[in-house]
């Protein structure tokens, strides 16, 4: 069963995330369903812009623990953490250079690697009760591939503050930092993305084109190297028993006795 919903209405393409009973945390299998949205969109000559969104409570609460956990139980987990690390920054590197523009449209909690997906994004449009943060080393974990994707958008300064203290930001103080473009209510949120991305889709699509490819391949012209970097780093973290213990005091809902 697909973890994505896809929609293309007029100019307009849509990916939903749909495991809200998961609160749309990322698997494999909906890593690689959103990668293969973005290539079919991309293909798709009368879509001039995509929004992105969650269904359920929440936009994307990053990781799925629970798989994380069933693969520390395999022989070779090591190397498929390599493989979920490689697969994540494949699909921010296919959002970067994804040559329509990107509207996250964010109603509740964009956490961890659901953040990254709204970093990764061109426009954010935000409901009232949208959170944002960087758990993971609450949960001992490294956020190697979203931290370049936060010093791009907002700076050292403010990555550092949202990276070492792991906490959530409501929607007001994620736009004050730039992050968020827009706050509606949350009954609004799809259409109002979907008027930023009719917006959008009134350009020349190669200019547009042009355009994304300065702002993230020029001007970013160090964020795939870092990424790379980066997913070397998430992985190594994942092998450590302060993440044994992370996963564990998570899915446990208890306080983690770190070691």
């Amino acid at each position: 069963m697909s973890q994505i919903r896809v929609q293309v209405h007029d100019h307009t393409g849509t990916i939903v995330l749909s495991r809200p009973e998961k609160r749309n945390a990322l698997t494999r299998q909906m890593m690689a369903e959103i990668e293969q949205a973005f290539r079919d969109l991309h293909l798709e000559k009368k879509v001039r812009a995509v929004v992105l969104t969650g269904s359920g409570p929440a936009f994307c609460a990053g990781m799925d623990l629970g798989e994380m956990s069933q693969t520390a139980q395999q022989s070779d987990a090591y190397a498929l953490w390599e493989q979920d690390a490689r697969a994540y920054r494949e699909l921010v590197e296919t959002m970067l250079r994804f040559p329509k523009p990107i509207i996250a449209a964010v109603d509740g909690a964009a956490v961890a690697g659901g953040m990254g997906l709204v970093l990764a994004s061109d426009i954010v449009v935000a409901s009232s009760g949208a959170k944002f943060g960087l758990p993971e080393p609450k949960r001992g974990l490294v956020a190697g591939i979203v931290a370049p994707l936060l010093n791009f958008r907002l700076g050292g300064s403010r990555a550092a503050y949202l990276l070492l203290t792991g906490r959530l930001i409501e929607a007001a103080e994620a736009q004050q930092m730039g992050l968020v473009h827009e706050i509606v209510a949350s009954q609004q949120i799809w259409a109002r993305a979907s008027q930023i991305a009719v917006e959008c889709g009134q350009s020349a699509p190669e200019a547009i084109a042009m355009t994304k490819k300065m702002l993230n391949e020029t001007i970013g012209d160090h964020l795939q190297t870092l990424l790379a970097a980066g997913a070397a780093l998430s992985s190594a973290a994942r092998t450590t028993e302060a993440a044994k213990e992370g996963r564990a005091a998570f899915l446990e809902k208890r306080p983690p006795n770190w070691p």
